[in-house]
């Protein structure tokens, strides 16, 4: 079963932020995406810039495991502030996959 956790950093503009914070985002995302694979947690799969937001997508089989090794990383993250998790238990298309949203 493949679970996830999907965070959710705010941005300084209703649309898609600004160029200033596209740089930090992305090197939040490689810490991310090392941090999950040296743990073999799971992968970091992307993002998706829009609406005031920038959603950062990791799966792998232990939503848990995958939140225990970015969480550290997100809480010294300062573009990370002010941003929330979801972790998902089970499939993106299984409508009563668990979820519960978390902060730092």
């Amino acid at each position: 079963m493949e679970q996830a956790v999907i965070v959710y950093l705010r941005l300084n503009d209703g649309q898609f932020g600004t160029l200033r914070e596209h740089e930090p985002v992305r090197a939040l995302e490689e810490r991310l995406e090392q941090a999950v694979g040296s743990a073999s947690v799971g992968e970091f799969d992307g993002d998706l810039f829009g609406e005031g937001e920038c959603v950062l997508y990791m799966y792998g089989p232990d939503a848990e495991r995958l939140f225990a090794v970015i969480e550290p990383i997100l809480k010294s993250s300062h573009v990370a502030a002010g941003g929330y998790a979801i972790k998902r238990f089970g499939e993106a298309a299984d409508p009563s996959a668990k979820e519960i949203r978390v902060t730092w």
